[in-house]
């Protein structure tokens, strides 16, 4: 692999020469501009202000642009006489936990090769300390006109380097999180949490770039004149659409079993779950009305008087639902309490007479 810059890594008293080479490449693939009339390439060309002529690169320089406008050429050895140690020196700083370094900062990696064979012995040295440490190390690096923050750790028997963004560089997400309080419940969580175990990990050599294959494909099939484009897939509109979150998760889960080739019990009742629009409580049924019961309860409890049974009939009368059978039931019930209460009149009248009767038989005995 080529390497883009040289110079030597500063490891307290050790120095060890290394070579620096890309660590990733991008596989996106690039477009041209083009004339939509003719289809003619169009080209930037760089052209100077004052006679207007094209410019090679080996003519181009760089230069500061003040505020009046006026230009500050700077060239290569301008910068490389600045008094700074990361001028060609990857310099070691500290060596921390890897857990400390926040993913945010991660710019650009590196690979750091050993450049020749005096540098093998210091460079496996610095590997195997890392190794052991279960450390990352933090430099300071100058590349490409501007000094670079950078962490150095182990990948398989190569010391990587990750180029890092200065903290002030790192954004305060504000305004970023969601307005206002949002309560999220256990069972939610819960089923977060299965999915989260039924997706498991992935083998990342399996990822691809979908994207770029089919646009490859479709290159081809035009250059072959084969090409159909395809029917416009509808999609709806993201946003506004409040969802069932318990039924996305539960039907997620299941989706994601059943790739896998696994089976759950509950996976038929999961299949019939739809991510539907919360539907708003309505306002509370009013309760039934109980009058027939109020009438039995009030009627057993007046069994011995006939004012009491009439009360019962009228409350029955006012606590009537809308119902038909409801009220033929009442009826029924005022009815039966009716004849009870005759009955139970009747009795009592029966037995005051034979009360009267028995007084009246010892007087008579007396006066004999």
């Amino acid at each position: 692999m080529r390497s883009i810059w040289n110079g030597a890594i500063s490891f307290g008293l050790v120095s060890i020469p290394i070579k620096l080479v890309n660590a990733t490449e991008s596989h996106s693939i690039s477009f041209r501009q083009i004339h939509l009339s003719d289809g003619g390439r169009i080209r930037y060309r760089k052209v100077c202000e004052l006679d207007g002529e094209e410019v090679a690169t080996s003519e181009i320089g760089k230069g500061y642009e003040e505020a009046d406008g006026s230009i500050i050429p700077i060239t290569d050895e301008d910068l490389a006489q600045l008094p700074i140690a990361t001028a060609k020196t990857i310099e070691i700083v500290s060596f921390v936990p890897a857990d400390e370094i926040d993913p945010l900062q991660m710019d650009a990696a590196y690979y750091l090769a050993a450049n020749g064979p005096t540098a093998a012995k210091p460079y496996t040295l610095l590997r195997e300390a890392l190794k052991r440490s279960r450390k990352v190390a933090i430099a300071k690096y100058a590349l490409r006109g501007r000094e670079r923050l950078g962490m150095l750790r182990v990948v398989d028997d190569v010391i990587a380097m990750h180029g890092l963004l200065w903290p002030d560089e790192i954004r305060v997400p504000e305004g970023v999180a969601p307005e206002g309080k949002v309560s999220v419940r256990e069972a939610e969580l819960d089923l977060a949490d299965a999915l989260m175990a039924t997706l498991g990990e992935v083998e990342m050599d399996s990822l691809t770039d979908e994207y770029r294959e089919a646009v490859e494909a479709m290159i081809s099939a035009k250059s072959e004149g084969a090409f159909e484009p395809a029917a416009e897939a509808e999609v709806e509109p993201a946003g506004g659409k409040v969802i069932d979150l318990m039924a996305a998760l539960e039907k997620s889960v299941n989706a994601a079993k059943a790739s896998r080739g696994e089976t759950t019990a509950t996976a038929g009742a999961a299949e019939q779950a739809e991510v539907t629009p919360i539907r708003r409580r309505t306002a509370a049924a009013a309760p039934k009305a109980v009058g027939g019961k109020k009438s039995t309860a009030t009627t057993k409890k007046t069994a011995g008087g006939t004012k009491k049974t009439a009360s019962a009939k009228s409350t029955a009368t006012k606590s009537v639902p809308a119902r038909s059978t409801a009220a033929k039931s009442t009826a029924t019930k005022s009815t039966a309490t009716k004849s009870t209460a005759k009955s139970t009149s009747k009795a009592a009248s029966a037995k005051k007479t034979a009360a009267t009767a028995k007084k009246a038989a010892p007087r008579k005995r007396a006066s004999a």
